[in-house]
């Protein structure tokens, strides 16, 4: 989805501040993992993680107060740099 549709739903679908759910499947390697993990303060956002049944995959969720439009997609463009993620 390009960025513009992508920031329209965000504007329709929430009220901001809020509280959102980020989900990203990642290859189950501690390399990327800590990428992803380096994203979020975990003090701040609540982080969960859970293999696939293969163990090749990771399911990432983290749920975070988020201020604006703006820092969700800056979030967004920040995960595009780890090989093999994919967002959800």
């Amino acid at each position: 989805m390009d960025e513009v549709k992508f920031r329209e739903l965000l504007e329709q679908n929430y009220s901001w501040p809020c509280v959102y759910m980020f989900k990203f499947i990642c290859p189950a390697d501690n390399e990327s993992i800590a990428k992803l993990q380096q994203m979020f303060d975990p003090e701040v956002a609540e982080l969960a993680l859970r293999p696939s049944s293969k163990g090749t995959y990771v399911s990432f969720t983290a749920t975070e107060l988020m201020m604006s439009v703006d820092a969700v997609v800056e979030r967004y463009q920040k995960a595009k740099g780890i090989p093999g993620l994919i967002s959800l």
